[in-house]
């Protein structure tokens, strides 16, 4: 197993190999997810804050030294090689695409034109350029003419105007509408009806389910300090009927257990969850041997996954239920005494 992190955590513990990537600060950012949420048509790029450091490879060059491994290339495969034909392939698709300004050019010509640019930098400038509201290649010579040179020069983003409608032209449905009734999950209907009418959980289980948290998304955040500064985040949400039922109150300790195991965790009383359901977030549970998170490991809170029942599969999807897991509640100090 090999890990690429900068965390020896609860996973990279499990790893033979821990090889290191940069500060975030010592490499570019374009951001392609968060954008999808955005009110406004934007771009920004960020080059990096602070120079690379001789020892620590950036990380890109560390994945692609893994595939030429992978590859059977060996470690010492060509690793401008490996890049130059990440970029062929995504410059071959957009030649052959009648929708792509590319379209019908000769892809060494066009490698030519994204010169001197090598790794992301050059994948990027490469999907700027082509998309809806690039240069072209000199195809286009009206509207905005977007590329990495264009944003490297607004420091400061553009703002490329309003969102516009792309339906139904973004639609790739066989109907060509939105899909909101699949036939698969309509056929599951049925099945959703019987559980719910079922009396399976009237025997004092309960249902767990998960969230999350503005300040702590993702487990990395808890080896930051300003992160997890406060009052604690990892606590088992339970409504206040449920709470009364098992004589729990806020900040006792209660047992929550399933068929795979058993967890200890902090009580919040909250009707923000319904009657019969609690609640713990995910990402938690440092406080496992063989980890090296001293901020993390000081406030470990709990790992939810221990609840996990590999035999529980969402019949449509063959995915394991992480959401829903039957559960039992208990005081810990009465089951101290069980």
């Amino acid at each position: 197993m090999v890990s690429v992190d900068v965390y020896v955590n609860e996973t990279t513990r499990r790893a033979d190999v821990i090889l290191p990537g940069p500060s975030p600060l010592r490499r570019s950012h374009y951001d392609l997810a968060l954008y999808l949420f955005a009110v406004r048509n934007v771009a920004r790029y960020s080059p990096p804050a602070l120079p690379s450091e001789p020892d620590t490879p950036n990380e890109w060059v560390t994945l692609l030294r893994l595939t030429g491994i992978a590859a059977g290339l060996g470690p010492h495969a060509d690793i401008a090689m490996l890049d130059e034909q990440v970029a062929r392939a995504l410059i071959q698709r957009a030649c052959a695409t009648p929708e792509s300004p590319l379209f019908g050019r000769v892809i060494d010509d066009v490698l030519r034109e994204l010169e001197p640019r090598v790794g992301p930098e050059r994948l990027l400038d490469l999907m700027l350029r082509s998309g809806p509201y690039g240069d072209g290649f000199g195809a286009r010579s009206d509207g905005p003419r977007l590329s990495l040179r264009a944003l490297e020069d607004a420091p400061h983003g553009i703002d490329l105007g309003p969102l516009q409608p792309r339906l139904p032209d973004a639609l790739r449905t066989p109907s060509g509408t939105i899909e909101l009734a699949p036939e698969p999950i309509v056929a599951d209907i049925e099945r959703l009806r019987a559980t719910l009418s079922a009396a399976a959980l009237q025997d004092g289980r309960l249902v767990l389910v998960g969230r999350r948290q503005l300040r702590s998304n993702n487990s990395w955040m808890h080896n930051l300090p300003v992160l997890v500064k406060g009052k604690p985040r990892c606590t088992l949400h339970i409504h206040p009927d449920d709470a009364a039922r098992h004589d729990l109150g806020d900040g006792d300790e209660a047992r929550v257990s399933s068929r795979t195991g058993a967890i200890v965790a902090q009580v919040e009383v909250t009707d923000a969850v319904m009657p019969g359901v609690v609640s713990l977030p995910h990402g938690w549970g440092h406080a496992v041997a063989g980890t090296a998170q001293a901020v993390a490991s000081a406030q470990p809170g709990t790992n939810s996954n221990v609840l996990a029942d590999e035999l529980l599969l969402d019949a449509v999807s063959g995915n394991a239920v992480l959401n829903g897991i039957p559960v039992e509640l208990a005081p810990v100090r009465a089951a101290a005494t069980v």
